[in-house]
């Protein structure tokens, strides 16, 4: 079964996770976490995108983003790319420290967003590594709190979701995290929509984000997508699709393959057949290498 398409809806908020290869480990000491929560900062920063929620279990990663203009599958890949490089440098180590997709759901955020971030911050009380989510350190639970300081997390947006006023805002959130509900993935209200299962809200709100996504991919079709491409980079149709590799056709290619699939122009298997590549290769590459305009 196919996978489903990304969604890429700017001001979107995303439930994203990410998991460790083979659900290895993705942390090796403590300063780990403090290396990624420097590298998230500086992806957010670069790609104007927000972080509402946070949790680095033992193996995989729990976030709550706002995207702007940029997909959100190029601050995944940033984030991810970065922080497997240095761990892999230090460890003198190679191989995939990530699962190569990551899982995201497009949410309803005004009906929705308070149940996902509760499952974010009980994700260690779930997993059984501490009674109250205030003891684990690697989440955002202790921001909202007013316990630790992040300025890369956002937390005015849900407390001014939750209540208008700061001090019975922050008494809300705490009821809403002590609340009696069970905070697991596809009970009461983390259940996905029945048809699109990458989203999380209700038929009205899927119809309005898929209205947008039609009148986004007529925007721009395939063909001027490949013309700009050759443009950008200086290159022609005959080398973009040879076998050469040089530097400026392999960041032509990046950006073809993330450009198509996040605008929902055309799929990365698609855009390997027409650079005649497999579709794994291309991956690969799109993995390894960050969009030429985007990589600053």
């Amino acid at each position: 079964m196919p996978r489903p398409p990304r969604i890429h809806a700017p001001g979107a908020f995303y439930h994203v996770t990410l998991r460790g290869n083979h659900q290895q480990p993705i942390f090796f000491r403590d300063s780990d976490r403090d290396l990624l929560d420097r590298i998230v900062a500086d992806s957010l920063e670069r790609l104007t995108a927000r972080l509402h929620a946070y949790c680095w279990m033992t193996n995989h990663l729990h976030l709550l983003i706002q995207v702007s203009e940029a997909p959100l599958g190029r601050l995944m890949l940033r984030i991810a790319s970065t922080y497997a490089r240095t761990v892999q440098m230090r460890l003198n180590t190679s191989g995939h420290l990530f699962e190569r997709r990551y899982h995201a759901s497009l949410l309803d955020v005004e009906n929705y967003v308070l149940a996902v971030i509760r499952y974010i911050h009980l994700n260690p009380v779930v997993a059984g590594l501490v009674k109250d989510p205030a003891d684990y350190q690697w989440s955002s639970h202790g921001t909202y709190l007013g316990l630790q300081d992040q300025s890369w997390v956002t937390t005015d947006f849900v407390m001014q979701l939750i209540a208008s006023q700061q001090d019975y805002a922050l008494d809300r959130y705490r009821e809403l995290i002590a609340g009696p509900d069970q905070a697991e993935w596809g009970i009461g209200a983390l259940v996905p929509h029945r048809q699109f299962p990458q989203i999380v809200g209700d038929d009205a709100f899927v119809r309005k984000i898929l209205n947008c996504q039609h009148r986004r991919r007529l925007e721009k079709t395939w063909e001027q997508l490949v013309d700009e491409c050759c443009k950008r980079f200086g290159v022609s149709r005959e080398l973009l699709i040879s076998r050469s590799r040089a530097p400026n056709l392999v960041a032509a290619r990046v950006w073809l393959g993330h450009e198509a699939s996040s605008g929902q122009i055309a799929t990365v298997s698609a855009v390997a057949r027409f650079l005649e590549r497999s579709e794994g290769a291309l991956r690969h590459l799109m993995r390894r290498h960050m969009p030429a305009s985007q990589g600053r």
